[in-house]
């Protein structure tokens, strides 16, 4: 769909919302942009030219993506397979994007139960993708933003799906750096203080240090777009996981993060600009 066109996409039944919602596709969003450079079809000409203006500048910012996805993918088998993690909260979902984090859990245990939580309206176009679970698991979708918890902790999809008092993997995959630490480090220590003992939090963040040229071309690029960035540095990061014990590696660059837990291709840190980590609440 070219720029200029009006596009409303229908929204899944049992969604107690308007039957359309207008996706404002004559401005780039950062979900859509993703999309675009993980080779993702749910994009339009804003969020194309976005994403080619990056490209022009930084080639390699394709690959950087697709490793920033992949961590997630290796983040959720470690979870399931060595922590025993039967519960996942994740929060920023983003557009489906096959294999989405239920379909890895439900690899390892098909029990496995995921609460998706976007505030995206083209994300809950999308959601039935998100919805897909294994006959003897649950999904479910929530609408609701990282920024103001209260307002979907106590939504009915995620009681009925999640047991808060079972340990519960809160993950925070590549939304943090679109908000600045007032806006999130408040509610992401609320949704650790109300998971149990034993819960994780999987997180990745956006930094400069590992390609401070190429970041400067994505921070620029967006900014452009009208999307604000928040690059932390590994000491920034750090802090998310104050009070947690941090998993092994520690928070490390993703294409570091556990690379033999899948196979794709190894990437030089200067190719990527992203931390990964995971902690245990205690």
């Amino acid at each position: 769909m070219e720029k200029g066109e009006a596009a409303f996409w229908s929204l899944p039944t049992g969604f107690e919302t308007a039957p359309q919602v207008d996706l404002q596709t004559e401005r780039a969003h950062p979900a859509r942009i993703y999309d675009y450079m993980l080779g993702g079809k749910t994009n339009f000409a804003a969020d194309r030219e976005a994403g080619d203006k990056v490209l022009a500048d930084w080639p390699g910012s394709r690959r950087a993506t697709l490793a920033a996805r992949a961590v997630m993918h290796r983040m959720t088998r470690r979870l399931a397979q060595v922590h025993g993690v039967r519960q996942f909260l994740d929060i920023g979902t983003g557009i489906p994007t096959t294999p989405n984090l239920h379909e890895i859990a439900q690899q390892v245990d098909p029990a496995s139960r995921v609460v998706y939580v976007d505030n995206d309206p083209i994300v809950l176009a999308h959601s039935r993708a998100l919805l897909t679970s294994a006959p003897e698991g649950r999904t479910a979708y929530v609408s609701g933003d990282l920024r103001a918890p209260d307002g979907f902790l106590t939504d009915p999809g995620l009681e009925e799906t999640l047991d808060l008092t079972r340990p519960v993997a809160l993950t925070l995959i590549n939304i943090v750096h679109f908000m600045s630490d007032e806006a999130v480090r408040g509610p992401v220590q609320q949704l650790l203080d109300v998971l149990p003992s034993g819960s994780f939090l999987a997180l990745t963040a956006g930094t400069a240090d590992s390609a401070p040229e190429h970041a400067e071309v994505a921070t620029s690029r967006y900014r452009e777009a009208g999307i604000e960035t928040r690059l932390r540095t590994h000491a920034e990061v750090k802090q998310f996981f104050t009070g947690l014990e941090l998993d092994d590696p520690g928070v490390v660059l993703v294409n570091r993060w556990h690379p033999e837990l899948d196979d794709s291709p190894a990437l030089a840190d200067h190719e990527v600009m992203g931390y990964a980590g995971i902690g245990r609440k205690p």
